[in-house]
């Protein structure tokens, strides 16, 4: 029997508790009233063993900074109403190199990348949840770091994070954190997304300049001897997404484009449709120090990574309705429309070069910038 269940039983037979007894309660309201506090520097491999220690880390570090209804119970699963209809289900994991990077981190990146996965299938994201992978010896100031980032990236994109986990692994069995998540959104129109909906003669639209996020990761890493002000460009979508489902019927489709970039998304598009796609390279919006970074890469900004552009495919016969709704929100006032859907050939990406000609843009071999996100 513990103190307070003593304490109680004797309250029990007396009514009243004696001096003795009530200092011993106040104490144990005083112990539980406390704010948990983890007293180590580092992340140890007792804080992923589901003890005391664990439990401290969730209660100090976790929950302290998520705290909402549908997570403060710690139950095993968060349980939540809905509307009656549709709704959309993602997952990622992260393990972006460096942790830390101008624009962002690891965690407001987790946060955005699922909400955008969710917002570009045309759904309204609600509730996240977020694993994190820790290595021993982890800082815990770096980790609160990441956590009070997610939280306000979470809170800019109007959702939650309602369940989580947290594992620790031996030194040097990971690098640093690695975090996964999940993301549900419900779907609040009836029309169907999704790129085998393409048809010829509608327009790609990109929401702004691409390749941001991949270039200023590599920038950071120091393999590159270039000093610019180039910042990542993760950002949630789901505000811009909406307006754009709202404003313009004729949306097929829209991805975020991350790895691979734009160029995957259309070849992807162009398989899956069965059509062709032509990019004009001159309307492709790439800022100066993206470019020139390519270029010292040998890769093309089209393939180069982004956190918080979309690529959208619309009835031509909208495109403009669609460029001037992009345009009109914060996140989009650098889109263009940057191609056409074709018949022919299908299944194949074409670029206009700047400099007149024509080639084709095919699939990437392997992953020419890894952990990028």
């Amino acid at each position: 029997m513990s103190t307070s269940e003593r304490v109680s039983a004797r309250r029990t037979r007396t009514d009243q508790p004696s001096d003795r007894e009530q200092q011993v309660l106040d104490r144990i309201d005083k112990a539980r009233r406390r704010k948990p506090k983890v007293r180590e520097e580092r992340v140890t491999l007792s804080h992923g063993s589901g003890g005391k220690a664990t439990q401290t880390l969730i209660e100090a570090v976790f929950l302290d900074t998520f705290r909402n209804p549908l997570l403060e119970p710690l139950e095993d699963s968060a349980s939540f109403p809905v509307d009656a209809g549709r709704m959309a289900l993602t997952t990622d994991s992260y393990v972006v190199s460096p942790l830390f990077f101008p624009g962002g981190c690891i965690g407001d990146l987790a946060v955005n990348g699922t909400v955008n996965d969710l917002a570009v299938a045309g759904a309204r994201p609600l509730h996240l949840t977020a694993g994190f992978i820790l290595e021993e010896g982890f800082p815990i100031a770096e980790l609160t770091r990441i956590v009070e980032s997610i939280k306000a990236a979470a809170d800019t994109a109007g959702v939650q994070i309602v369940a989580g986990d947290t594992k620790v692994v031996q030194r040097g069995k990971a690098d640093g954190c690695y975090i996964n998540t999940a993301g549900v959104g419900v779907l609040e129109h009836s029309r169907e997304l999704g790129i085998a909906t393409v048809k010829p003669g509608d327009a790609v639209l990109v929401s702004g300049p691409i390749g941001e996020h991949g270039i200023t990761i590599m920038l950071t890493r120091g393999e590159l001897d270039i000093e610019t002000d180039l910042e990542s460009d993760t950002a949630p979508l789901n505000e811009l997404t909406a307006a754009l489902l709202d404003a313009v019927p004729g949306v097929r489709a829209m991805r975020d484009a991350t790895r691979g970039g734009v160029a995957t998304i259309l070849n992807e598009i162009a398989r899956a449709a069965n059509v062709s796609v032509t990019v004009d390279e001159n309307a492709v919006p790439v800022r100066t120090e993206v470019r020139g970074a390519s270029e010292l890469l040998g890769i093309d900004p089209l393939y180069v990574a982004c956190e918080g552009r979309l690529v959208a495919i619309v009835d031509g016969e909208q495109a403009e309705d669609a460029l001037a709704t992009l345009r009109s929100h914060p996140l989009g006032q650098q889109a263009a429309v940057i191609g056409h859907i074709g018949a022919d050939p299908p299944g194949m990406v074409m670029l206009k070069t700047a400099f007149g000609g024509t080639r084709i843009m095919d699939l990437l071999v392997g992953d020419p910038l890894p952990r990028i996100c």
